[in-house]
């Protein structure tokens, strides 16, 4: 499955060029074009699926496989403190490219990156009943 406007498709067919990390037969690891960090590296599917949800568990579970180990080195060729693995799915979580994959961010001690989490407390019986909504449709 490929999506002819999808840039990411374009790039895991070759007529893109990128600084390619890692590549097998489903999956391909690159340098983000807009870093966050020097190493800022994107892993994806070859197979055109715009979110986790869309994507076949076969299919994550290939990316899965590799990620721990380009994560590490990434992190190592860096030299970084550590990383984050993120997913963003759909526009509000900041997905920009329609096609799902993994950013892999070196980090390093008070790099300013991610400064905050916005975390809050649930109200009296609020998070029971998240709970028990996300519960019912699985």
């Amino acid at each position: 499955m490929v999506e002819s406007d999808c840039i990411f498709c374009k790039i895991a067919s070759g007529s893109i060029p990128c600084n390619r990390i890692y590549e097998d037969d489903s999956v391909l690891a690159f340098l983000d074009i807009g870093p966050v960090s020097v190493g800022h590296t994107l892993v994806i599917p070859k197979q055109h699926f715009e979110t986790m949800a869309d994507c076949p568990a076969e299919v994550l579970a290939a990316v899965a496989s590799v990620l721990g180990r380009i994560a590490m080195a990434v992190s190592t060729a860096t030299g970084s403190d550590g990383y984050n693995v993120l997913c963003n799915n759909g526009r509000a979580a900041g997905q920009l490219v329609n096609h799902m994959h993994f950013h892999v961010i070196p980090r390093m001690i008070n790099d300013g990156i991610f400064n905050r989490w916005p975390s809050f407390e649930y109200a009296s019986g609020q998070a029971e009943e998240i709970a028990a909504k996300i519960r019912a449709k699985l």
